[in-house]
């Protein structure tokens, strides 16, 4: 990132840059200032946008041949492409001989670093990850937002507004508007602020649906999943989050007896240091023995789906009665 930022300010560009990983809103940022340098507001003449996976490598190479009228560059921003998935043997050839006067900026979920293209990328530009930031920097960042506001939080309302926000920086971002608008004219954003606006994400709800489990407190857990059904959440992504918690809080009750502390576990589970210390809490509740049980229970769930044994939702439903039933 710094790179590009460097960059920018210069005024010396690669002739290709590659934005990708899981933060979709540094990756948008990143796309939008390079857009903004690289060509004027409105100019669509020089200016080549292109998105999605039928996109044709040769009419991208034309344009890049095709000198810019009255600009020193000619921009091709190129999203969600498939190029770093798949083959794409002859724009990765052309990456190695861009015309002076192009600039490839590409935008992708997914990135194979195997890819021609990728190493073709990297080689003639920069190829830029922006991964799910750390607790750590997601503060300082929304410390950053709230102080250009001249707002003020407390550490504890800090760490309730991560825990229901998530760490999606984009997401984090309109949570963050919604509490400047309703603590207009106020100073200081409190707990109530936050519990009365914000609303917790889909891993906040399933977090929250096995401490029911945990307590065999059946009616929440399934009042909990209808909410996310009635929220068009499909009832596999929901089993992919519950078979994923499961895992995870086993994991975190095997490092933990390892000696393995929250800042190693979080690094460990590729989460926040605080979802780690709610994953050891909640790891409590259970033995190894039933976490594991819940884990295959999953497995088991998604089999009788795949097999057409049990409808999706019927699947999922069942296993949340079966595990907040407190089955051995």
């Amino acid at each position: 990132m710094k790179n590009i930022d460097e960059d920018i300010k210069k005024g010396s560009f690669r002739p290709v840059y590659l934005l990708y990983g899981e933060e979709d809103y540094l990756k948008k940022q990143y796309g939008k200032k390079l857009k903004q340098a690289l060509s004027s507001e409105g100019d669509t003449m020089n200016t080549g946008i292109f998105e999605g996976k039928q996109i044709n490598p040769e009419e991208l190479i034309d344009l890049a041949e095709t000198l810019p009228f009255f600009a020193e560059h000619r921009l091709i921003l190129v999203e969600n492409s498939g190029f770093f998935k798949s083959s794409c043997d002859k724009l990765a050839d052309y990456m190695k001989q861009i015309a002076p006067a192009a600039c490839f900026v590409f935008v992708e979920d997914e990135v194979d670093k195997r890819s021609k293209m990728y190493k073709a990328v990297k080689g003639a530009g920069r190829a830029v990850e922006f991964p799910r930031q750390k607790e750590d920097l997601l503060t300082r960042w929304i410390l950053t937002r709230l102080k250009r506001e001249n707002k003020k939080i407390t550490q504890p309302v800090m760490q309730l507004f991560l825990e229901t926000a998530g760490t999606d920086m984009e997401n984090i971002d309109k949570e963050l508007e919604k509490l400047f608008c309703y603590t207009l004219g106020r100073d200081v954003i409190t707990e109530e602020d936050v519990k009365a606006v914000c609303v917790g994400q889909t891993d906040g709800r399933i977090f929250d649906m096995v401490n029911h489990i945990a307590e065999q407190r059946q009616k929440q857990a399934l009042e909990l999943y209808y909410d996310l059904l009635a929220l068009k959440e499909p009832p596999m992504r929901i089993l992919f989050l519950v078979a994923r918690q499961f895992q995870n809080l086993l994991l975190a009750k095997e490092l933990r007896s390892q000696g393995y502390d929250s800042r190693a576990i979080s690094a460990r589970l590729g989460i926040p240091e605080f979802a780690a210390r709610k994953h050891l809490a909640q790891s409590g509740h259970f033995t190894p023995k039933q976490l594991k049980k819940a884990v295959s229970d999953c497995v088991q769930a998604e089999e009788d789906v795949k097999t057409g044994n049990m409808n999706d939702r019927m699947a999922v439903e069942v296993l949340i009665v079966r595990l907040s039933a407190g089955e051995p």
